[in-house]
């Protein structure tokens, strides 16, 4: 199967470390790309990034996240390792054996791997099979010669340094992209193919469209502030949970209906099925119990619109995760026909 454009732009965004708080090299990379496009784009304060299309039909606002799971350096341990501190929500069990970058405050970097503290079966035996893994019982072992506190701090590393997660992106089979950080860097790429999709039709008749590039959704607040005050609907693109007990399906795009903040709005909901039924889009419906977006963030901030939750089947989302090119494409098609339909 041939690599459809959006699966390797994929591949190289999801090559950039963006943790949340250090977000900066991802956004760079969006903006050259909507620079390629000719589409002008601003950022907010808060540092999203936001652009728009044109149309004389009531404004829908598209949001997706850039900033993605990693941690921060909670200590350095008399060993020379790092205790971490986590950024986002994700259990240590899917991280251990992770390769890891830290990002020094001078702009350097030192390369690491995630450990328990009873590595070796050799050693440890039954203690590490019984071992629980926490914040307390995993650190970072460094790629370097150090073996005491100093030794690390002489590196350039410090409390508060970011550690990022190898994403190890790659193609596989037959157009599977898997990877750490499809969530939400998959929904990103969709909304820049629907921007490339639809920027020089004719906006008369069409829904006006902006897009808000979050950078703090995976800490909760990512959308609280800064969606376009003419928004009537705010529809986010974040992964699709596939696993047992779901309809979502790594090569199809899903609608959430309800999450951990409760049910979404119905009729703007009711809207995008209608859609999607009208251009033959396979649309999964979806609850996912321990989930939220940053529609949510949006919502508890007090935004006063609709709001609604599509995007791509993901699998083993917050560990190491896959897609499909289908649902890319199936994503970017829906987000263009909702702008020209809904």
């Amino acid at each position: 199967m041939p690599v459809h454009p959006m699966a390797a732009e994929l591949l190289e965004l999801l090559q950039i470390p963006s943790p949340t708080g250090l977000t900066e090299a991802a956004l760079d990379w969006t903006e050259r790309k909507l620079g390629a496009l000719g589409v002008p784009y601003r950022r907010t304060r808060k540092g999203a990034l936001l652009w728009s299309l044109a149309g004389d039909r009531p404004a829908l606002t598209f949001s997706a996240h850039v900033d993605t799971l990693g941690a921060m350096v909670k200590e350095i341990l008399p060993s020379g390792r790092l205790r971490l501190s986590p950024i986002g929500g994700y259990d240590w069990a899917s991280i251990e054996g992770e390769y890891a970058t830290v990002h020094l405050q001078d702009g350097g970097r030192v390369s690491a791997t995630v450990l328990n503290q009873k590595q070796s079966t050799h050693i440890f035996g039954p203690e590490l099979r019984e071992l629980r893994r926490s914040a307390d019982t995993m650190e970072l072992r460094l790629d370097a010669d150090t073996r005491s506190a100093e030794q690390t701090r002489e590196l350039g590393i410090g409390v508060g340094d970011f550690v990022s997660w190898d994403s190890r992106a790659t193609l596989a089979g037959e157009g599977y992209i898997k990877g750490r950080h499809l969530d939400d860097k998959a929904g990103v790429i969709a909304l820049l193919a629907a921007t490339a999709a639809l920027k020089d039709r004719p906006a008369p008749g069409r829904h006006a469209a902006h897009f808000f590039l979050s950078n703090y959704e995976e800490v909760g607040h990512g959308a609280a502030r800064g969606i376009p005050e003419d928004t009537d609907t705010l529809i986010a693109v974040d992964m699709a949970a596939v696993g047992p007990g779901q309809t979502s399906d790594e090569h199809c795009v899903s609608i959430c209906l309800k999450d951990a903040g409760g049910p979404y709005d119905h009729a703007a909901s009711q809207r995008i099925r209608a859609v999607a039924a009208e251009e033959a889009i396979d649309l999964r419906c979806d609850l996912y119990t321990y989930y939220s977006s940053d529609a949510t963030a949006a919502w508890r901030s007090g935004g006063d619109f609709a709001a609604a939750l599509i995007g791509p089947g993901v699998d083993a989302s917050h560990s190491y995760e896959r897609t499909h090119q289908d649902a890319l494409i199936a994503t970017a098609r829906l987000i263009g026909a909702i702008i020209e339909r809904f």
